[in-house]
């Protein structure tokens, strides 16, 4: 291709993705007749805005291309805001020493408060943090490995924790006491339960009563 066909084909491709993003809402209809280097050339703009825009700027924007967003970016951008949102609150917590409020993690991150506040609420529930525990659970093998070593080595609380890890042991809390209490009285071989007791008369619950604080008084 001719250097000037180039430049022509770009300079064409630039006014169709300027005038595309001029839009309130883009939907798959309005990219219908986009070629493939048009459709890379808008997913590099927008990639290079989304990375420039904050707060509200860049909600308005995401709200604008949502339709046209492949999954993947999604994923890509929530897993963006979690990273930062979780270093910022690292961070912010070692400064001051408590959690910050929602607006001051907007502050430091670049997203709007909007949006630091719904990753909060409905992280848990995202699959991209789901996949991201079972990263955590694939590493734990690993780290029963280092305790392991500890304790060959004669450290005697890895050895502790590596047998609590893999069950050898039973955790318990120490200084734990454990009251039992048997709701029956039993006299050589006779068994007398509440539910006995229950349906003794008057005349003979009188009559146990009395031997009872008679023997405590003697």
């Amino acid at each position: 291709m001719e250097p000037e066909t180039a430049l022509t084909n770009l300079t064409a491709s630039t006014e169709k993705v300027n005038r595309l993003l001029a839009l309130q809402k883009i939907t798959l209809t309005d990219i219908e007749d986009f070629t493939k280097s048009e459709r890379d050339y808008l997913a590099t703009v927008s990639t290079e805005m989304l990375q420039h825009l904050k707060g509200q700027e860049r909600d308005d924007f995401i709200n604008k291309i949502a339709q046209i967003i492949p999954a993947s970016t999604n994923d890509q951008i929530w897993e963006h805001n979690h990273f930062i949102i979780g270093r910022a609150i690292t961070k912010l917590i070692s400064q001051y020493g408590a959690m910050p409020p929602k607006y001051v993690i907007a502050e430091e991150t670049g997203l709007s408060r909007q949006t630091v506040a719904r990753h909060l609420a409905a992280y848990k529930t995202h699959p991209e943090y789901m996949a991201e525990m079972e990263q955590f659970k694939f590493m734990a093998t690993k780290i029963l490995a280092g305790v392991f070593k500890l304790a060959s080595n004669g450290d005697i609380k890895a050895a502790r924790l590596y047998f609590e890890m893999v069950g050898a042991v039973n955790k318990q809390r120490p200084n734990t006491v454990v009251n039992e209490q048997n709701n029956y009285i039993q006299i050589n071989n006779t068994i007398l339960s509440q539910e006995n007791l229950k349906n003794l008369s008057t005349e003979q619950l009188n009559q146990i009563e009395h031997i009872i604080t008679g023997n405590m008084g003697g």
